[in-house]
């Protein structure tokens, strides 16, 4: 962790260099797509309260101003646990408006991190609505108009998809974080590389997944090549210093998380979102095999594969970052 002198000497000498340096790519620069009178109508599908890059995804959502959050779903193990801490986040953040609605439980095979904060008593909702109901009731409400932002393992997904394809189909469109093509965890674009490996959203339910890459609805994916986005120290210290109802609340579950540097996986789908210059996508199809691995075919798309996904193999982290921070930082 960082000491005081690291945080209040080093920090106004590095971070200009952070948040003014020319970045290496015109990413930043370039026109975002919601760049529209109207904001883009999101609801957010998410296993927030285990790993921490699902906290600052929602965080960056609310501070995007090009967004309208028609709500959050909650998704595997713990769901209701997930929507108090949500609960909690939002009413913190000044927006209990939105609504948040809990997925169907499953057995947990992860370490709810956060559970202190959610379970702490705060602002907690007596009951919460279905995720799959609450998703296709707001599909049918605005058909055409709603992008599912999917940052979790896909039980809400499949289900929809089981219920009711025909409204499901009526999605604008889907981004996830999901899937790895060429680069799997731990390979940051310098070194050995890291052979491909299935992916944790992808692996805790991959019949929903393979239930998804056959839709029919235009999916952006954000898999491992392009998203394993590191938080260092010097972010962090700028970030936990601002003192803002959103920064504080990042800095308390940064904290009980426990561990040192986030990778920032899920924010970059609604970076992606807001500016999809941030993360470039090229048409490719995807299947997911009964081990989780999401395989692209080789070479162009015949006509009997055709794409079903845009698939971002590569981002700029400077960019990224360029992006992420001063948003968060607003006061």
């Amino acid at each position: 962790m960082f000491s005081i002198k690291f945080s209040t000497v080093l920090i106004p000498i590095l971070l200009p260099a952070i948040l003014s340096t020319p970045p290496v790519s015109r990413a930043q620069s370039a026109p975002a797509v919601s760049d529209k009178s109207r904001p883009e109508k999101v609801i957010i599908d998410t296993d927030i309260g285990d790993d921490i890059d699902d906290a600052f995804a929602v965080a960056l959502a609310l501070r995007s101003p090009e967004l309208e959050i028609l709500g959050i779903t909650t998704t595997f193990g713990d769901t209701e646990t997930r929507a108090k801490l949500l609960d909690r986040f939002l009413a913190e953040v000044g927006r209990p408006d939105i609504p948040v609605a809990t997925g169907a439980p499953s057995a947990a095979k992860s370490t709810f991190t956060q559970r202190r904060y959610a379970e702490a008593g705060h602002f907690s909702k007596p009951s919460h609505p279905d995720a799959v109901a609450f998703l296709l009731e707001q599909i049918l409400r605005n058909p055409g108009q709603i992008t599912l932002i999917a940052i979790g393992p896909l039980m809400n997904v499949g289900a929809a998809i089981d219920k009711d394809p025909a409204t499901f189909r009526k999605l604008k469109r889907i981004i996830m974080m999901g899937g790895c093509i060429k680069r799997g965890y731990g390979d940051l674009g310098f070194g050995p590389p890291a052979p491909a490996q299935p992916e944790w959203n992808i692996l805790n339910d991959i019949p929903s997944a393979q239930k998804l890459f056959a839709a029919g609805v235009p999916l952006f994916v954000m898999p491992l090549d392009a998203t394993q986005l590191k938080l260092d120290e010097v972010k962090r210290a700028f970030l936990f210093s601002q003192g803002t109802p959103i920064t504080d609340a990042l800095t308390l579950l940064y904290h009980q998380w426990g561990q040192e540097t986030p990778t920032l996986f899920d924010p970059m789908t609604i970076a992606f979102l807001v500016n999809p210059t941030l993360c470039p996508v090229q048409p490719m199809h995807i299947r997911v095999d009964e081990k989780g691995f999401t395989l692209s075919d080789s070479g162009s798309p015949s006509a009997h594969n055709p794409p079903n996904a845009q698939v971002c193999l590569d981002s700029n982290p400077d960019a990224f970052h360029r992006f992420l921070l001063p948003r968060l930082a607003t006061h």
